[in-house]
C-alpha cells in the first residue's frame, strides 16, 4: 500500500505520515451510484479518495436532492471532517459518481495528526478552503443563473469530472441533481441540442463544447 500512497500523496505528505496512513487506513471500493454516506448517519472515518469521483448532495425533508459539488482524486470531504470533530450526524449525502477507491482513516487520527504533522494540517485546511469555494459556487449558480445556464454548467462540470464528453444519465437523474422537474430538463436539453451545445442519444448526452 505504501507505494500506492506515495504515488498519490508523496508530494503532500512526509514518509512518516505515509507510513502511519498505511498502517491505520482501511481500503474500500464502491461501484458507481453507490451511497457512501447518507444523511443523518454518524461518521467514524475520514475518506481519502484514491480514484474516481464522489458527488455531494443536500437532501430536503421530502427526500428531494440537490447536487452541491464533487470530490476528486486526492481530495477529502470537509463535511466528514466537521462531523468527526463535532460528533454530529451528517447533513449531506455522498454518492459514488464513478467506480471509486478510497482509504478510510479513523477519526481519532485526524486531531492527532493535526498537531503532529504540519503537512496534514495544511492538507485539512486546504480541503476546507476548497470545499467552501465549491459550496459558494453552488450557491451562486442557484441564485444567479437561469435553469438553462445551470444545466449546461452541470453537464460540462460532470464531463470534466468523469473525464469524458459522453454522459450516461436519464433526464430524471439530471432533474434530481438540479432539483427541478424531468419535463423542464427534457425541454432545455432539446433547446441545447438545437443550439449545437450537446447531442442527445438514448440515456446519453454528448457535450460538444467542453
Amino acid at each position: 500500500m505504501i507505494q500506492d500512497l506515495k504515488s498519490y500523496y508523496g508530494y503532500l505528505f512526509e514518509d512518516e505520515l505515509l507510513n502511519e496512513i498505511a498502517k491505520t487506513a482501511t481500503p474500500r471500493s464502491f461501484k458507481a451510484n453507490t451511497t457512501i454516506i447518507d444523511v443523518n448517519s454518524y461518521i467514524t472515518s475520514i475518506p481519502l479518495l484514491l480514484s474516481g469521483a464522489i458527488k455531494i448532495l443536500r437532501e430536503d425533508k421530502e427526500g428531494d436532492e440537490l447536487a452541491l459539488y464533487y470530490i476528486e482524486k486526492g481530495d477529502t470531504c470537509a463535511m466528514t471532517l466537521s462531523c468527526c470533530a463535532g460528533l454530529t450526524k451528517s447533513k449531506i449525502k455522498a454518492v459514488a459518481e464513478t467506480d471509486i477507491e478510497l482509504l478510510m482513516i479513523p477519526k481519532e487520527k485526524m486531531s492527532e495528526w493535526l498537531s503532529k504533522y504540519k503537512t496534514w494540517q495544511e492538507f485539512i485546511l486546504q480541503s476546507y478552503h476548497s470545499r467552501l469555494d465549491e459550496f459558494i459556487e453552488a450557491v451562486d449558480t442557484i441564485a444567479f443563473l437561469n435553469m438553462d445556464e445551470r444545466l449546461i454548467k452541470y453537464l460540462k462540470d460532470k464531463a470534466m469530472i468523469i473525464g469524458s464528453d459522453e454522459i450516461i444519465a436519464t433526464h430524471q437523474q439530471i432533474a434530481n441533481d438540479l432539483h427541478t422537474s424531468r419535463v423542464v430538463v427534457s425541454r432545455l436539453l432539446k433547446s441545447l441540442e438545437n443550439k449545437g451545445e450537446i447531442k442527445l442519444q438514448r440515456n446519453q448526452i454528448k457535450v460538444l463544447n467542453v
